[in-house]
């Protein structure tokens, strides 16, 4: 789970043109669990509106120093000191020249300059503005003043600006932005530190012709969702995928297709982990022999000649260098337990997830999972819950088949 569930965030939005990149930021925090109060500066609202804002966060915006709606300041007549004192992290994005400057000298002269001055939360900014005034003394040393006070700054990155031009200045993008608050505010969970863990996702497609091809029904999420998870517990991640998902910042990414550059790329980086997932669904037949040309209908039915695919897992499972971790996944659709052991003594894996894919909740494309967790030390039944849930289920698992025990 993120480290944002149940967390009190207020997201202070200034006057700039990246505030429309404030409006994703905040989906991202409201998605991660945590409760967001918005409060937007006067200039703010030349940019984006408050309506967007009050539908996508916990409670209508805040603006003004007297008004007490909303939950964090109801019944209140000072709700900057109720939104800091109740707030767990303020986020401001983007951080103007002016809300920085007024910030470092305590010039508290709107709701949100009075919360930044009244939290004892952490405080991290997103600086977004012209290059010129990015690279201006005065804004350098203010910079360095608040960073000196503990106040974290993610970004300004290099990209185009507003004016046409290019250079520093730009705002984080707010998935990066996410993942440094992440990273570095609620750093709880750091379990897999020093871990280098490689995960596969997604089903493998076998091509046919160059328009068809022999697939499954995986979406890759239950992958991608080990990958989330190890990197927030501070592993150093490999996702060899299928799919077109996103993957946190900092986490290599090798896209293949088949089960041949499956087991290239897998087999090429195997040896080095410490930890290696196998959550793809790998094809178990390929076409021997691939049309050059599209099959025509009018042909006839076509003689499609399979042959078996290597197998990943007993390969991994036969080389495994000593002190690595080897996980298996299995799909079924009957006899779960049963076909999981003997999955899991046939392959040499050291842990064995498997799901009923037939089950409600539990199958291909849902965002839930529920899954067997099989090892030497014998069965864990996880039940019903998010895939990112099930991922934090599986990694426990691997820290207890390495001798350590979860935080």
């Amino acid at each position: 789970m993120s480290a944002l569930v149940g967390r009190r965030v207020v997201l202070g939005v200034c006057g700039g043109i990246a505030a429309y990149k404030a409006v994703h930021l905040c989906r991202l925090l409201v998605d991660a669990g945590a409760f967001v109060s918005v409060v937007m500066t006067d200039e703010a609202t030349h940019f984006v509106g408050e309506t967007t804002f009050s539908a996508l966060s916990s409670e209508p915006v805040r603006r003004s120093l007297f008004d007490d709606t909303g939950a964090a300041g109801a019944g209140s007549s000072i709700p900057h000191t109720q939104l800091g004192q109740n707030a767990d992290l303020v986020v401001v994005a983007p951080a103007t020249a002016k809300l920085i400057s007024a910030y470092a000298q305590g010039f508290s002269h709107d709701l949100l300059t009075n919360v930044l001055i009244a939290t004892r939360a952490p405080v991290v900014l997103c600086p977004a503005m012209h290059t010129e005034m990015w690279e201006h003394p005065s804004v350098q040393d203010n910079v360095a003043l608040l960073q000196g006070r503990g106040v974290g700054m993610v970004g300004p990155t290099v990209g185009h600006l507003a004016g046409g031009d290019e250079g520093p200045g730009r705002m984080a993008e707010p998935a990066d932005a996410l993942a440094w608050i992440e990273a570095n505010v609620f750093t709880a969970e750091s379990d897999l530190a020093g871990l280098e863990v490689l995960v596969t996702a997604g089903g493998t497609r076998e091509p046919i012709d160059p328009v068809r091809f022999i697939g499954n029904r995986s979406s890759g999420k239950q992958g991608h969702a080990l990958v989330e998870a190890a990197h927030r517990r501070g592993a150093r991640v490999t996702v060899i995928t299928t799919v077109d998902r996103p993957v946190p910042p900092g986490v290599e990414r090798i896209s293949v297709e088949t089960a041949a550059e499956m087991h290239a790329e897998v087999t090429r980086r195997a040896p080095a982990m410490d930890v290696v997932v196998m959550a793809a669904a790998v094809a178990d037949f390929t076409v021997s022999t691939v049309a050059p040309q599209k099959i025509k209908k009018r042909d006839g039915l076509p003689a499609i000649d399979l042959q078996p695919t290597l197998d990943i897992l007993a390969e991994l499972g036969s080389s495994k260098p000593e002190g690595q971790t080897l996980v298996g996944f299995a799909a079924e659709t009957d006899n779960v337990a049963d076909n999981a052991q003997a999955k899991l003594e046939a392959k040499g894996a050291d842990l064995l997830v498997a799901n009923d894919v037939s089950s409600d909740r539990a199958g291909f494309e849902h965002d839930t999972n529920e899954v067997l967790i099989l090892s030497g030390r014998g069965q864990t039944h996880v039940g019903v819950r998010s895939k990112l849930e099930v991922a934090d289920a599986v990694l426990d698992q691997v820290l207890l088949c390495r001798g350590v025990e979860a935080t």
